[in-house]
């Protein structure tokens, strides 16, 4: 009777051993499971904050430049589109980005309905990089204008897209946040100025134009030879 009453003793704390070590091995996959999951959920956040989501380069590429500025013609309702017209050159139209660069794409069509960049100039022209203008008149008289938050990645703002071939963006200072009414379209990609300056549009209608005011002369400081001159920028809509 006794050896059978300490066998019986012995099964038990054997399965109340077996219990309490299957209740631990429970707890402790649970704990894993949660620990794994809080690591998942702040990688997640972690990772979409820091990501770059820019726009693809394909998908830009065909935006750029696949329409003919024949294409478009002026209006003076507010549109997405613009038209450069470029005396001795011809007409540039570009897309204005908003989703991307709001307050970049608001001051722009601002200047653009006040008829601000009429008979200023493409100043700086460097060839296999970019032709910069919107500031200086004929007589290199400067032109000012209200100064805006730089929307680009090195001064907290979100950009989705680089500076490639095509691409519309804002000039500044090395004040982050100078960018007034002077702008540049990209001859050339240039990756250097990701993340450092607003782009906001591209060209799609007249890179032949952009091709011809890149490789024209320049004097001291990339200035054309001869006056590129902007006779307007205008807002465009598809000529119907």
């Amino acid at each position: 009777m006794a050896k059978k009453s300490i066998d019986y003793m012995a099964a038990r704390r054997a399965a109340e051993e077996k219990a309490r070590k299957q209740k631990f091995a429970v707890k402790a996959i649970l704990i894993s499971a949660i620990v794994i999951l809080v690591i998942a959920v702040a990688a997640i956040i972690i990772a979409n904050k820091n990501k770059e989501t820019y726009v693809p380069l394909a998908q830009v590429q065909t935006e750029i430049d696949s329409y003919y500025a024949s294409d478009f013609k002026e209006t003076d309702k507010e549109s997405k589109y613009v038209i450069i017209k470029v005396k001795n050159y011809g007409d540039i139209v570009c897309e204005l980005r908003e989703d991307i660069a709001p307050i970049t794409v608001k001051n722009f069509k601002k200047l653009v309905s006040q008829k601000f960049y009429d008979g200023l100039i493409f100043h700086r022209v460097i060839e296999d990089f970019m032709i910069q203008g919107g500031g200086y008149t004929e007589a290199f008289a400067e032109k000012d204008a209200n100064s805006i938050k730089g929307e680009f990645k090195s001064n907290g703002v979100a950009n989705e897209l680089k500076h490639y071939r095509g691409v519309l963006s804002m000039a500044r200072t090395s004040v982050k946040d100078s960018a007034s009414s002077q702008f540049f379209i990209m001859h050339q990609t240039s990756p250097h100025l990701d993340g450092d300056y607003a782009s906001f549009g591209y060209v799609v209608a007249g890179m032949d134009i952009v091709d011809k005011i890149a490789t024209t002369k320049t004097g001291a400081n990339d200035v054309p030879a001869t006056s590129v001159v902007i006779e307007s920028i205008r807002f465009a809509e598809f000529n119907k």
